[in-house]
């Protein structure tokens, strides 16, 4: 009966180390890892926008703008991340068709191709996202053909892009890692523009795209991990535009001082700033020197290449 009974504590203590551990390495697993925060400003130390979600060995792409293909490699190799590796790039989200979210797409679909990628990518994103892809892929026709049908003897596979277009709000993409829901935010003038929100890894990221400051942002953070939201610098703004430049950063984007108060009411754990715009050398501006004017939460001015 003792014997029994010192098997049982052992058990016992065994299942709660585990109810312990569990839960913590699930949290552990979620990586948010900005690749580029940049804008259409050829600014090279800033690449085009890209946030990659890591999740248990499989890599999640917001955006695809220049460069993206290398900063991922370079993501790879500074945290030692396997998944940001070219050929395991298969899983795209686009939240609009700015060519500044855009212009990596081709290299995303031919480069992890011709190193070695052997899975489809798989694409979510607005409505004209599939006749975007048809047409790339008639631009690189005979790239193509030559890859294919020549002595390098390319895999069809690889190469293939399943696209799914997006309606509106819900749930566009669900695996055992992760739970994608795309929010409707409001750039401008374009008739579709998304946000994402994604649980994974028993965190919550709430992704903005680009936006005016938007009600729906608020909602889907609601205390969450991570918001990832654009930004541009009220200070600097007042300073350099008219009122007809300045009536297109109003309607298309959101600034220092308006997303202090959206952050005051979506509550985000930790705010990191992306897709800034400055109006002037970034080292003369300090966008969370802005931000906390107004609002006390954890802010930072998210850089390529920084891991959260």
């Amino acid at each position: 009966m003792p014997l029994l009974s010192k098997q049982f504590q052992l058990a016992l203590g065994f299942v709660c180390l585990l109810a312990f551990m569990i839960p913590a390495l699930a949290a552990e697993s979620a990586k948010v890892i900005i690749l580029g925060s940049g804008t259409p400003i050829p600014d090279p130390s800033s690449s085009g926008p890209c946030v990659a979600i890591v999740v248990n060995g499989q890599a999640y792409l917001f955006d695809a703008g220049p460069g993206v293909v290398r900063q991922a490699q370079a993501a790879a190799e500074k945290f030692g991340i396997e998944a940001l590796d070219a050929t395991h790039l298969t899983r795209l989200f686009i939240t609009h068709l700015h060519s500044d979210h855009t212009l990596g797409y081709p290299d995303l679909i031919l480069t992890p191709w011709v190193v070695g990628r052997r899975e489809p990518l798989e694409v979510y994103g607005p409505k004209g996202i599939a006749a975007m892809t048809d047409h790339l892929k008639q631009a690189y026709a005979a790239d193509i053909q030559v890859r294919t049908n020549g002595m390098e003897g390319l895999n069809d596979a690889g190469l293939a892009v399943n696209v799914h277009e997006i309606d509106g709000t819900g749930v566009v993409y669900k695996d055992p890692n992760v739970t994608v829901r795309s929010i409707v935010v409001k750039h401008g003038s374009w008739p579709q523009a998304f946000g994402f929100a994604i649980d994974a890894g028993g965190r919550r990221i709430v992704i903005s795209g680009d936006t005016m400051p938007t009600e729906s942002v608020v909602k889907a953070c609601n205390g969450c991990d991570i918001l990832v939201h654009e930004v541009y610098s009220e200070d600097r703004f007042n300073l350099v535009f008219g009122t007809a430049r300045g009536q297109y950063h109003r309607g298309f984007h959101t600034s220092t001082r308006q997303l202090a108060e959206l952050a005051s009411r979506a509550k985000p754990k930790l705010l990191v700033l992306y897709h800034q715009l400055y109006f002037g050398a970034p080292e003369e501006v300090d966008l969370v020197k802005e931000i906390h004017q107004t609002y006390s939460g954890l802010v930072v001015n998210g850089r390529d290449l920084t891991e959260y």
